[in-house]
């Protein structure tokens, strides 16, 4: 196999940097955090400026959970702009490696299959890396580490352990260095896949880093893990055979789309149902737009539960109970007529009424472009079709005029959810 070199690009508490590019401050000396205002004290921090985690705030951190003492500017999310600085941050990229050779992992991360092009700029992939970061810097002000590595788990690795707590911002490994500086590298759950969950389950047998992964016995981690336990034995052991080439070309055999929302503040059920009303039907189009239907659906609540010696900035996330369902259909549809009554009988059958529901969340499995659209002998054929074109009607107008341009009288109520969301990207704000 020919030796590969990757990079792993990632842009420093992105969000947080961007609000403070934007103020003309910098991130490294600015206490900034990126939360939305409007909502309760429990409400997560999407991102804080490098100062405060130096004060010792944990990033992703509630907002009650930041130290009275600290003053800091509270910046509310915009998506938008958080996604033009991407956009355009990618654009950069291109000027040095080919879109085939670039994988996005996220609006702030990516990797690169930089193998060819050394040789191209006759350059090494450290001078390559920092040329890129430091024309992303230059360009917008937005400071960037990168990894690299002779694969993609040990660039990963790279970026996040060692890039990131070097003053050049560049970090390096290959399986000797990995197995030297990584191997015992404590906690665990800092290396890359590796959560909580797995942690717990290694700590069974007194295993608590990389190097005792990769010595203990094979047939207790099969047996533990499952056929996931493969991919755990070879990042023990610093390999990833995959590419970027084959992530590119690779197509899942059946693929699932979902929603969620956080609710603003505790919802009661009937409120809830509402916000749930809500969800569905936007969803439903949204299967529409995409041109898939579905073959099975799910729904989950997350509760918190009421305790009166509880108040709201105590420790609430330890309080969230969550609820799922599923149903599998017997055909393959993405009609608003037969899919809605399911997802409201799920929600009115399993949902206690008594609880205080703090988010919710629907899902649809089998999806299949919708040429694979089924229908049985109890549905109307040509009402189904009338409906078919009236969504996409809905969607026309939707897209021309803006999504809050059609609303039903049940959105403009105070529980109502339909109206904020369709004004944000990903659940935030997007302006």
């Amino acid at each position: 196999m020919e030796d590969k070199t990757y990079l792993c690009i990632d842009l420093k508490t992105f969000y947080a940097s961007v609000e403070c590019v934007e103020r003309g401050l910098d991130p490294f000396t600015t206490k900034l955090v990126v939360a939305d205002p409007d909502r309760e004290s429990t409400t997560i921090c999407l991102a804080i400026s490098p100062r405060m985690k130096e004060l010792g705030v944990h990033n992703r951190c509630r907002l009650f959970e930041i130290p009275k003492d600290i003053s800091y500017i509270m910046a509310k999310p915009r998506m938008k702009k958080y996604i033009e600085y991407s956009a355009n941050i990618y654009a950069i990229y291109l000027k040095y490696i080919s879109k085939e050779d670039i994988y996005v992992y996220s609006i702030d991360e990516c990797f690169m299959d930089v193998t060819s092009y050394l040789n191209m700029y006759q350059i090494s992939a450290f001078d390559l890396a920092k040329r890129i970061i430091d024309d992303v810097y230059k360009t917008y002000g937005i400071t960037a580490t990168a990894g690299i590595g002779t694969n993609l788990f040990l660039t990963k690795i790279a970026m996040d352990i060692d890039a990131k707590h070097r003053s050049d911002n560049l970090g390096y490994l290959d399986i000797e260095e990995f197995k030297k500086r990584i191997w015992h590298h404590k906690p665990i759950t800092d290396i890359w896949q590796i959560g909580l969950g797995t942690a717990k389950r290694l700590e069974k047998y007194n295993v608590h880093d990389l190097y005792g992964v990769a010595h203990m016995d094979k047939d207790i981690l099969y047996k533990e893990f499952g056929v996931n336990a493969e991919v755990l034995i070879d990042h023990a052991n610093g390999i990833e055979p995959t590419t970027i080439k084959e992530i590119k070309e690779y197509t899942p055999e059946s693929n699932s789309i979902s929603s969620n929302q956080i609710l603003g503040h505790g919802y009661t059920f009937k409120d809830a149902r509402l916000a749930f009303s809500e969800l569905v039907e936007m969803s439903i189009l949204d299967l529409v737009d995409r041109g898939v239907v579905c073959s099975g659906i799910s729904f989950g609540v997350t509760y918190r539960e009421v305790h009166e010696k509880w108040s709201e900035d105590e420790n609430p996330y330890k309080r969230f109970m969550p609820s799922m369902q599923s149903l599998r259909l017997d055909e393959y549809v993405n009609s608003y007529k037969i899919l809605y009554p399911y997802f409201m009988e799920m929600f009115d059958k399993n949902v206690d009424r008594s609880s205080i529901i703090r988010s919710i969340a629907i899902g649809f499995y089998g999806i299949k472009d919708e040429s694979y659209k089924t229908y049985d002998l109890f549905m109307d054929e040509e009402e189904l079709k009338r409906e078919e074109k009236l969504s996409h009607t809905i969607l026309d107008l939707k897209k021309k005029y803006g999504k809050n341009s059609i609303l039903k009288a049940q959105d403009l109520e105070e529980s109502a959810i339909a109206k904020e969301r369709n004004s944000m990207i990903g659940g935030h704000n997007s302006e």
